[in-house]
């Protein structure tokens, strides 16, 4: 392993620790609504410290971008971008979907990332060139021929309103001709499943950043695409995006773009 995967993996595992020590006790927490259908606790701002300190003792001069504490500039070289805990709603309800999301960006090309389930004790990392991997071991994505048979990821637009009528249509576009779709709250784990092999396919409106950057890289690197509603490069920016293997990534963005807006086109 890469020794500044290593460090991402440390980084990791000390947030999950933190999650882990608080999901009997939620109760207890301090949650705040940072926007409409947004919750934050103290667990995501004590995770996501834990994770900036472990980043800084090795690269204290190193850019990052985190959700709850936003930029922190330093070399723009080097940008780690984090969800400290990528299904936050999830956590508070006790559904047992969540993970922490770390990802390395060098000169804007993601070079390293993780996401940790710390309830599962699953650890998903990739490395340029070195491939994707679940707990050590080399993951692919599905090898699915079509959509026929296969089970599809998916997140609502919970917090972009304006995009429901459309989203739901993009759902009506590829429901009859998959075997189910799932939608379970966590983009982060969504795309590492994917690189799995776990979901063939997902898609999805309105992310941020910290949901894509870390599960792009490990689909690419578990054999998969992942692009934009236009097929394109730029999903950390519009924040939309589709992946799954070489097929199943074309037929789902020949289903959807019919119905999106001009909007969600660009």
């Amino acid at each position: 392993m890469h020794p500044t995967l290593n460090i991402a993996v440390r980084a990791a595992r000390a947030a999950g620790d933190i999650i882990l020590r608080y999901h009997n006790q939620v109760d207890l927490l301090t949650i705040e609504n940072k926007s409409i259908n947004d919750l934050v606790s103290e667990v995501d701002k004590t995770a996501e410290k834990a994770i900036i300190k472990e980043i800084n003792k090795a690269f204290p001069k190193h850019s990052i971008l985190a959700e709850e504490s936003g930029k922190t500039l330093g070399d723009e070289d080097f940008l780690w971008i984090i969800d400290p805990l990528d299904g936050t709603a999830n956590f508070l309800h006790g559904f047992p979907q969540y993970a922490v999301s770390i990802a390395l960006l060098e000169k804007g090309t993601t070079t390293h990332a993780v996401i940790y389930d710390p309830f599962k004790e699953e650890l998903f990392s990739a490395s340029k060139g070195e491939g994707a991997y679940l707990n050590n071991e080399r993951i692919r994505v599905s090898l699915s021929n079509g959509l026929k048979e296969t089970l599809i990821g998916t997140g609502f637009p919970f917090r972009h309103p304006q995009h429901l009528e459309c989203y739901l249509e993009t759902f009506k576009a590829i429901y009859p001709h998959v075997s189910d779709i799932r939608r379970a709250g966590a983009a982060a784990l969504d795309l590492a499943y994917v690189a799995s092999g776990r979901l063939d396919g997902h898609w999805e409106i309105g992310l941020n950043s910290w949901d894509i950057a870390a599960g792009a890289l490990m689909v690419k690197e578990a054999g998969g695409f992942i692009g934009d509603f236009s097929g394109r490069n730029k999903y950390l920016e519009t924040g939309n995006v589709v992946a799954g293997n070489s097929d199943v990534y074309k037929q789902i963005l020949k289903k959807i773009h019919p119905h999106l807006s001009e909007e969600l086109q660009r």
